[in-house]
């Protein structure tokens, strides 16, 4: 009987090293984020993570719990997507309640690419959330904080959901900020159109509005001051969709949001969501946006600072293709008007808003044939 040689051996190892490979690469079961606060009554956000066995890259570290820490890392972040790689939406959900409209996001997204985009939740934790988040939501809810009308917080909320999507996927290019009540008016595909072929962001900017000095000085008359005059202030509505480049501006900035961060002393004027962020974008790069938001909304019949709510009885093809017709307000893009695009300008509505829990079963009915069909 031949004994094996030196060589022999060597040569079997080599032979059964892609075996061993295989077996031992095998991908981790989803790390979840705590939200480090507070107890979250709601599924955490789990990160996209590359295993940690051997033959395997170290996984990159979970996003940080504290807002200083989260805020500055996704600052860091390449401001454009990798070449050869697909862009992709972020959508952003900003809810203080379950998603009751979700179902109809379900049909929406499962109609779609899976690499076209992504899904993330900033769900306010002091509700109780009885039906988790499932189907494509599920998983996607961020650590997160109480949501209040009338503060910052609002606003903290969607810097903190803007930090996350930069993180979590470098294919994400344009951010839309979107509530628990809105509804898509277009099919994914227009959509995605519309927004990965702007190098602009959509983001309504206001100057001169009704009551604007009383929303500047909010937090007193001189509390704004010098960073922020009331020649630069402008308002608009809070749900904007963002490139890359300034999803990371905003979570960059501290000089601007150090001034809106601070309390109200009169409450019934403070709106600090709908004054942030347009103020930013102009003061930072006004010819870098189209100033109108893509978010139809109907203020008749507005009553305490909310727009018209949609009942099921309103829902028809009627509404979505009025709803279609319907054209932005363009505000100010810093060109005082002497860009002839200006009156060129003539986008869709993407999305609309407010549309009550008991909406969901009509909409469904039309969704198909109607609001996904163009």
């Amino acid at each position: 009987m031949l004994s094996p040689t030196p060589l022999s051996l060597f040569c079997a190892l080599l032979l059964c090293l892609p075996l061993a490979v295989i077996l031992t690469v095998t991908s981790p079961a989803p790390t979840a984020v705590p939200d480090g606060s507070q107890r979250n009554t709601v599924p955490d956000f789990v990160p996209a993570t590359k295993t940690h066995q051997r033959f395997s890259f170290k996984p990159p570290p979970l996003p940080p719990e504290d807002d200083t820490s989260l805020l500055q890392v996704a600052s860091r972040v390449n401001s454009k997507p990798p070449p050869g790689s697909p862009k992709k939406i972020a959508f952003l959900f900003l809810t203080i309640s379950p998603l009751p409209l979700a179902p109809l996001w379900e049909l929406y997204f499962n109609q779609t690419p899976k690499n076209l985009f992504n899904v993330y939740v900033h769900a306010d934790p002091t509700y109780p959330y009885d039906q988790p988040f499932s189907g494509v939501f599920a998983h996607r809810v961020i650590p997160s904080k109480p949501a209040l009308r009338f503060t910052p917080t609002l606003i903290s909320a969607a810097r903190r959901l803007l930090a996350h999507a930069l993180l979590h996927d470098p294919s994400n290019y344009m951010f839309a900020l979107l509530s628990a009540s809105c509804i898509p008016v277009h099919s994914f595909n227009f959509t995605y159109k519309t927004l990965t072929r702007s190098r602009k962001s959509f983001i309504e900017i206001l100057n001169n509005e009704t009551g604007s000095y009383d929303r500047w000085a909010a937090r007193g008359p001189d509390a704004m001051l010098p960073e922020v005059k009331l020649e630069d202030f402008r308002i608009g509505s809070q749900f904007w969709s963002l490139t890359r480049k300034h999803a990371r501006l905003v979570v960059s900035d501290e000089m601007i949001w150090a001034k809106f961060n601070q309390p109200c002393v009169v409450w019934d004027t403070c709106y600090p969501e709908e004054n942030y962020f347009p103020t930013l974008l102009h003061m930072r790069d006004p010819r870098g946006v189209v100033p109108a938001t893509l978010t139809h909304v109907d203020w008749n019949g507005s009553f305490d600072g909310h727009p018209r709510m949609y009942t099921a009885s309103e829902v028809s093809p009627q509404l979505i293709l009025q709803l279609r017709k319907d054209k932005p307000r363009y505000g100010d893009d810093g060109t005082n008007d002497s860009d002839s695009s200006m009156t060129r300008r003539r986008h869709a509505f993407l999305f609309a808003r407010k549309f009550s829990p008991d909406t969901i079963q009509p909409l469904l009915s039309i969704a198909s044939e109607v609001m996904f069909k163009a």
